[in-house]
Parts: C-alpha cells; sequence; structure tokens
C-alpha cells in the first residue's frame, strides 16, 4: 500500500494524485491533511513515514508548497530515503538507482499532469540492486553511525 500526505501548500495537488492512484487501481493511505488550512509538514510527515517504517505502507508520496520541507522532516526519520523530485527522469532513477522509499514534490512548483506523471515513474520503477545496493547500503551505514 501506498500513503499520502501534504500539508496546506500540498493539498490541491494531493487531490488530484489521489483521484490518479484510484483510476489506477493503487490502494492508498491518506494521513492529512484534509483541506486548505494551515499544518506543519513534519507532523504530516512523520505520521506518513510510521507507516512505511512499521510495515504497513512500502511507499510514500509527501507534498509540501516546495517539497523541500517535507523531504527533509521525512529524511530525519530511520529507515526513510525521501527524494524531492521536479521530473519524470529523477522520480524514475531515484528508485532505480537510490531505492527511496517516499517521492516528494512541490504543489506550488508542479503541476498536474506533471505531478501524475513523477508518481507513475516512481511506482512504476523498481530497484536495480548490482553495484546501487553498495551505495544505499553506504546511506544506511551514514543513518546507523549519526543515530537517526
Amino acid at each position: 500500500m501506498l500513503v499520502l500526505g501534504s500539508d496546506h501548500g500540498g493539498f490541491l495537488l494531493k487531490q488530484e494524485i489521489k483521484k490518479h492512484l484510484e483510476e489506477r487501481g493503487i490502494a492508498f493511505s491518506d494521513v492529512g491533511c484534509f483541506d486548505e488550512n494551515s499544518v506543519d509538514y513534519p507532523d504530516i510527515a512523520k505520521a506518513a513515514c510510521d507507516k512505511i517504517v512499521s510495515g504497513e505502507c512500502e511507499l510514500g508520496i509527501l507534498i509540501c508548497g516546495t517539497g523541500i520541507g517535507i523531504s527533509m522532516a521525512a529524511n530525519k526519520v530511520k529507515g526513510i530515503r525521501a527524494a524531492c523530485c521536479s521530473d519524470c527522469f529523477s522520480a524514475k532513477f531515484t528508485r532505480l538507482h537510490n531505492n527511496a522509499n517516499v517521492l516528494c514534490f512541490g504543489g506550488r512548483v508542479v503541476g498536474p499532469g506533471l505531478a501524475c506523471m513523477m508518481v507513475d515513474a516512481f511506482l512504476d520503477a523498481e530497484f536495480e540492486g548490482g553495484r546501487h545496493q553498495r551505495r544505499v547500503d553506504k546511506i544506511l551505514a551514514l543513518e546507523e553511525n549519526f543515530g537517526k
């Protein structure tokens, strides 16, 4: 299952992503926010990442105004590899080469058409492993060594 989350800056785009996922028949859990009232993106990132770390969800999509803040917050959670992307190539290759488990982008940066294409690129790609596994292992070692 996929987990979705946004702050108020990403709420409207998240609604478009939800429609797209429903059309594709992809199950998701929405951890908020549920309207355009101001919320703090670290709270949304934590709620979504908790579902990934617990194993309830495999992947996540997080949206704030720029995608930057929510990706920074998500990356503070041990076991999360969040990537802020604004193009399909990066969204695809962050899964293929970095084994990212969270895609982040900005509701004020990316339009709905591109966002849906990025979601597809991210979800349809699978980690290639091989030489990339060594690099992901080094990322995990950094996480362990610095006590996340």
